[in-house]
């Protein structure tokens, strides 16, 4: 982010303007708002989305927007599911005239995921539409008196050294210009924002097509993820309340014919699963799409960056999609505020890319490998899929150790930025006694998640109060620092001191004890163990992931790593 300023001297509309009102741009507007950063939030849409769409939230996205107070909105507006019934293909009696009754297909039930397996507070899948999480989105804007603008296309865009000059268009009403210090791209797969910028997007087209629908159906368990498998590929209907009960989800046989998707059509995709055994009626919403799996060339040129589909698209295997771009938003959105607020170096920046990319290849990889097996149409696969797949995937998931594999997963837990140059693993002080030093490599290292408050981690004691007056920053503090081990072995004075340098920043918490396990499903806290707790600190960041660590009490390493962001502490 070399050669990119504040832009102190110059008059702008907001400090970020952001292209794109679904989930990613939404969230992303929140994040900036909370931490008293102005947004503009633009959309080329006349009005919100009603279909559903993106329908399931994983545990991390509800996570990190728990810290913004969205994630009970959210639960409570949707549905936990944490069960799937996973049937085999119905049949008939051989010799049994078309009109006998069929075997109903076995079903086997599964738990997704099991509430002792993870230290997350959301261990379920939350089914919730798109068009419902963008209205608890969008009543928290409103509540907070932001807006959004609707009906205006981006069609221009200027970076210079203060900021970017872009154009909106509408129709019948002026061009109008807009300056601002950053511009983020989350207008979709077909952004403008990335074409202006001139960014690439590369990738591929699958030859398959899908129907998508939400409707009723009769004849099914209510609450529960039905999947059924054959040798064609698998048929999904999920629990999803409104605007209908039910989302299908059914890939089209190879050389159908195209035309309009009608009710007659799904009905038929559904009866070659299940022999009539389940009826679809009153759809709300009918469509067919194919699948793309592509990756921008890069995620920010200058002063734009790109999140959500306009920066990755890749198949809805596993339910990462909108996930993926809701947690782009939160990594880009504290940094962006830090650095718009002037408490960073605009160099921080350029850690969004650096943290982003590789979780978007890797959902990428993954999805295309799930993808292809689930459709393929080579006859092992077709076999295995028609056959003994129920049985063994059945099998498999019965497995608390699979389970909590496969949680972390497709839950996004398991997400980490061990790599980023923001993940520093810090050293005990010279000539430091053994008391501390303990076994860092058993609690969460830097780039990991961490614990959620109250969930795998000792209860904590909150040290001193945040600035206020000249000199405070807006928005609740970006950092988390959690002192380790029995309270009587931090100094003092030392401790206080901290606080009071940093306040603007962090919060300072002390902790009797910290997390042994490095992993995110079930930790142990050192309070449990025999041994006596060393003395370990840890810098969270914002997102809930570990930014800097170090055994003992010498608090010279995190104040040179918050320097090293360009903050500066306050004065005495």
């Amino acid at each position: 982010m070399a050669g990119i300023g504040i832009g102190t001297g110059t008059a702008f509309d907001a400090d970020v303007l952001i292209v794109g009102a679904g989930p990613t741009g939404l969230a992303l507007a929140r994040e900036l708002h909370t931490h008293g950063v102005t947004a503009m939030i633009v959309d080329r849409a006349p009005d919100a989305v009603h279909e559903s769409r993106a329908l399931a939230i994983q545990a991390r996205t509800l996570e990190v927007l728990a810290r913004n107070s969205l994630a009970d909105d959210l639960v409570t507006a949707g549905n936990p599911t944490g069960t799937l019934l996973l049937h085999g293909r119905a049949r008939r009696r051989r010799g049994s005239p078309s009109a006998a009754p069929v075997h109903a297909a076995p079903a086997h039930a599964v738990p997704l995921f099991d509430e002792a397996l993870g230290d997350t507070r959301f261990p379920f899948l939350l089914f919730l539409s798109q068009a419902g999480t963008e209205r608890v989105l969008v009543d928290r804007l409103a509540g907070a008196g932001v807006g959004i603008r609707r009906g205006l296309t981006l069609t221009g865009l200027t970076q210079d050294t203060d900021g970017v000059t872009c154009t909106l268009d509408s129709p019948g009403v002026p061009t109008r210009t807009v300056r601002t210090r950053f511009v983020v791209g989350c207008d979709g797969a077909h952004s403008a924002t990335r074409h202006l910028a001139g960014i690439g997007f590369s990738g591929r087209a699958f030859p398959q097509r899908f129907l998508l629908a939400d409707l009723e159906a009769d004849g099914l368990e209510p609450g529960r993820v039905h999947v059924y498998l054959a040798g064609a590929g698998p048929l999904f209907l999920f629990p999803l309340g409104s605007p209908a009960s039910w989302r299908l989800l059914v890939m089209l046989p190879p050389g159908s014919r195209t035309g309009p998707v009608t009710l007659a059509l799904a009905q038929a995709a559904v009866t070659r699963y299940t022999r009539d055994t389940i009826r679809v009626h009153h759809p709300v919403w009918l469509t067919e799409f194919a699948i793309s799996s592509r990756l921008a060339d890069t995620f920010a040129r200058g002063r734009v960056f790109l999140a959500g589909d306009a920066a990755h698209i890749h198949s809805p295997a596993g339910a990462q999609g909108m996930n993926t771009g809701i947690q782009d938003a939160v990594n880009l959105g504290w940094k962006l505020a830090l650095v718009c607020r002037g408490a960073a170096d605009p160099a921080l920046l350029g850690s969004y890319e650096r943290e982003r990319l590789p979780v978007a290849r890797s959902v990428l990889a993954t999805t295309n490998r799930a993808f292809t097996v689930a459709t393929s149409q080579h006859p092992v696969l077709r076999g295995l899929r028609a056959g003994p797949a129920v049985w063994a995937a059945a099998l498999l998931l019965r497995s608390r150790a699979a389970r909590r594999t496969g949680f972390r997963l497709i839950s996004e837990l398991g997400i980490h930025y061990r790599g980023s140059p923001l993940s520093v693993e810090g050293a005990p002080a010279e000539g430091a006694p053994q008391r501390a030093r303990p076994r860092l490599g058993r609690g969460p290292r830097p780039g990991e998640r961490f614990p959620q408050p109250g969930m795998g981690v000792a209860p904590v004691s909150l040290i001193g109060t945040a600035a206020a007056g000249p000199g405070a920053a807006p928005g609740p503090p970006v950092f988390r620092m959690l002192l380790c081990g029995p309270a009587a072995e931090w100094p003092d004075t030392r401790v206080r001191d901290f606080q009071a340098r940093w306040a603007h920043l962090l919060t300072v918490e002390l902790t009797p004890s910290a997390p042994r396990s490095r992993w995110s499903a079930a930790p142990r806290a050192a309070a449990t163990s025999r041994r006596r707790p060393g003395l370990v600190q840890y810098l969270v960041r914002w997102d809930g992931y570990v930014g800097y660590r170090a055994a003992g009490t010498d608090l010279d390493g995190v104040t040179a790593y918050l320097l090293a962001l360009g903050a500066r502490p306050l004065p005495p």
